[in-house]
C-alpha cells in the first residue's frame, strides 16, 4: 500500500482520530503524514542503494573505491557523481566511518569521555547515530539511542530530512524512559545543534562526542547499523515511509526482546537493561 492509498485508508476508516493522533499511535512525526516520494531517478536509487550496502560492509571505503565497485555492478558513473549522491545520502567521504551529517563549527564540540572507561550496568552511558533507510522510490533517515551495556534500544525515529527534529523527539521520549550519566554521539549538526545538547543539559546528563574519523569511538552503535542492515533491511523492499516505519516497530520488538546475544552471556537487551536496572535499584 502506498503513502496516497494510507492516508485514504487513515481519513475514512479512522474519522475520529486527528491525523496527530493516528501519527502518534505510529510512533511517527505528524509530518510523515505528508510524505511524498524523494525525487531521485531510479538509476540514482539504485546506485545509493549500492553505496549503502558497500559501505555498511567497507565503512573505510572512499568516493574513488565507491566509483570502482559501482563500474563493476554495471553503474559507470563520474567520481563526482558518486560524490553527489554521497551527499544526497548524508554521507561524508573524508572519515573513515559512516557520517550521516556534517558538523556545524558554530555549534559546540564535547571531548570524548569513553576511552577506557569500563561499562558495568545500565544508564551508566548511551549512544545515538544515524543511518540511512532505503525505500522502494526514495530514501528515510533512522536515528536510535541504545544503552551501551546492555545494547537495549530505548527509542528511534525515522525522518525524511537530516535536520535536529528527529534526533531530538527521540532523545525526549528516551529521558522518559530513563536518565544516563553520559550520553555519546558523533559531532553530526543533529547532535551538536543547541536544540539537542540542550535537553541534555537540562536532564543533567554528561555530553561526550566522538573523536573525528575514529571509528570506534561509538562501536556499539555502529555494530547496532550493521546488525540492522542484514538483518532486516537488506532482506524486504520496503514501499513507503510508513511501510518501513511498521517493518522497524517489528524489528525493534524483536531486536529488544527476542534476539539473544553471545556478548550477552545468550540473553536478550531488554532482558539485561531491565534485569541491570532491578540490581542497581536493590543496591542503592
Amino acid at each position: 500500500m502506498g503513502a496516497e492509498e494510507l492516508r485514504a485508508l487513515v481519513e475514512v476508516d479512522h474519522p475520529t482520530l486527528s491525523i496527530q493522533r493516528q501519527c502518534e499511535l505510529l510512533g511517527l512525526a505528524r509530518s510523515s503524514y505528508y510524505y511524498r516520494s524523494q525525487g531521485a531517478s531510479a538509476e540514482d536509487l539504485e546506485c545509493m542503494r549500492l553505496i549503502d550496502e558497500l559501505f555498511t560492509q567497507h565503512p573505510f571505503y572512499g568516493s574513488r573505491r565507491l566509483r570502482r565497485e559501482l563500474a563493476e555492478r554495471g553503474h559507470p558513473i563520474g567520481r563526482h557523481h558518486v560524490r553527489r549522491l554521497m551527499r544526497q545520502m548524508g554521507l561524508e567521504a573524508i572519515y573513515p566511518k559512516r557520517r550521516l551529517s556534517v558538523g556545524d563549527p558554530e555549534h559546540k564540540v564535547y571531548p570524548y569521555l569513553l576511552r577506557d572507561l569500563a561499562i558495568v550496568r545500565p544508564d551508566q552511558a548511551w549512544c545515538t547515530d544515524v543511518t540511512y533507510i532505503r525505500l522502494q522510490h526514495g530514501f528515510a533517515y533512522l536515528v536510535a539511542i541504545m544503552d551501551w551495556f546492555s545494547r537495549y534500544v530505548l527509542t528511534w525515529e525515522l525522518s525524511l530530512s537530516l535536520d535536529s527534529d528527529f534526533a531530538v523527539r527521540a532523545l525526549k521520549r528516551a529521558l522518559a524512559i530513563s536518565r544516563p550519566d553520559i550520553f555519546n554521539s558523533d559531532q553530526g549538526c543533529q547532535f551538536t545543534a543547541s536544540a539537542f545538547t540542550q535537553v541534555l543539559k537540562d536532564a543533567s546528563v554528561t555530553i561526550s562526542m566522538d573523536g573525528r574519523g575514529r571509528v570506534f569511538d561509538n562501536i556499539m552503535i555502529e555494530r547496532l547499523w550493521r546488525t540492522l542492515k542484514y538483518e532486516e533491511v537488506y532482506l524486504h523492499e520496503y514501499r513507503d515511509f510508513f511501510g518501513a516505519a511498521a517493518a522497524l516497530e517489528r524489528y525493534w520488538a524483536f531486536y529488544n526482546e527476542e534476539r539473544r546475544h553471545s556478548s550477552l552471556s545468550e540473553q536478550t537487551p531488554g532482558r539485561v537493561y531491565w534485569a541491570g536496572r532491578e540490581r542497581v535499584a536493590r543496591a542503592s
